[in-house]
């Protein structure tokens, strides 16, 4: 007996094109759900829907009672369901690829765990108040979904045959130490969040024992040093003769730190105000996404050849 996505598979076979936009929807949503999550917490609307999975005790949808909060809070967990239609489309759209991508689909299902996983999570944090420890999990899970998502669009452009590096080996050990410094700067970015004063509700939720001045100071000093690294990567690559769309990767992720760097400071010397700081989350997600681009360009999987059909001998004379 056939499964649903088998069935759909032996009726429908996606272009390369739609695949790739498949997989890109994914990425799309994720930033867009990182975005408005955190347009939750800065419109002060994290309990304005104050249980889980309902939005009351007696109501699955916001009530008028709740206001402009409940329907904030409401409206982004609605949009966790576009989010997982555009996973459902990847997942579909791998698995009807010719010949079946496993790996594909194996990284749409991946995407599927941890959006099912991340709303779980994001329930949790309602049920606690709004912790702060768990309000950083939750922006952490979303951006390990970003990954898959970045990962998994890339490979739609792919083949699947083992990786063939495209620069030497201290470039790529480079892009791998800028993926990790980029991590802990996101991660470092939490603690200014979880210590800050955009608490996502009342002035009676917890936060994080840290000193705000002195996160924010961590927090800067990791991205001047993911800066320094996006920098001498820019100019390595053009020591080594790298391929033109690997230097203009490290081109983007150069644009892309210097537009989050300005911001940045420009909401820490205005006062933290609430536009600034959802760009901040904005650049944050597209700072990921640039930083993963730059490794995956490291390496390539080149595409399958179509075999030239074979001529016959008469067919062969004539053209030669």
């Amino acid at each position: 007996m056939l499964t649903p996505l088998a069935f759909i598979a032996q009726r429908w076979t996606p272009s390369p094109r739609t695949l790739r936009r498949a997989a890109l929807s994914a990425v799309v949503m994720t930033v867009v759900i990182i975005v408005t999550g955190g347009a939750v917490r800065l419109t002060g609307s994290g309990l304005g829907c104050d249980t889980w999975p309902k939005c009351t005790d007696d109501s699955l949808f916001a009530t008028p009672e709740q206001g402009i909060h409940g329907a904030i809070e409401f409206g982004n967990r609605m949009l966790t369901y576009v989010l997982s239609a555009a996973v459902g489309w990847a997942i579909v759209a791998a698995r009807s690829t010719k010949p079946w991508r496993r790996g594909l689909t194996r990284l749409g299902w991946a995407q599927f765990w941890i959006v099912a996983s991340n709303a779980v999570l994001g329930g949790i944090t309602v049920w606690m108040g709004l912790n702060p420890w768990t309000v950083a999990g939750h922006f952490i899970a979303a951006n390990a979904l970003l990954t898959v998502a970045v990962i998994t669009w890339v490979r739609t452009g792919e083949g699947d045959t083992p990786p063939r590096p495209r620069v030497p080996g201290p470039v790529r050990k480079l892009g791998w130490a800028l993926v990790a410094l980029s991590a802990v700067l996101i991660v470092a970015g939490t603690g200014v969040t979880g210590s800050g004063k955009h608490a996502g509700d009342s002035s009676n939720v917890p936060r994080m024992p840290f000193d705000y001045e002195t996160a924010a100071q961590v927090h800067a000093a990791f991205a001047w040093i993911v800066c320094v690294g996006a920098v001498a990567m820019f100019f390595v690559l053009r020591v080594v003769d790298a391929p033109d769309d690997v230097r203009a990767r490290a081109r983007d992720l150069l644009l892309v730190l210097l537009l989050q760097g300005g911001i940045g400071y420009v909401q820490y010397f205005t006062g933290v105000p609430e536009v600034l700081v959802g760009l901040h989350m904005l650049g944050s997600a597209l700072l990921w996404v640039a930083v993963l681009r730059l490794l995956l360009s490291l390496r390539e999987r080149p595409l399958p050849v179509a075999p030239v059909p074979a001529q016959s001998g008469d067919a062969a004379l004539t053209a030669a």
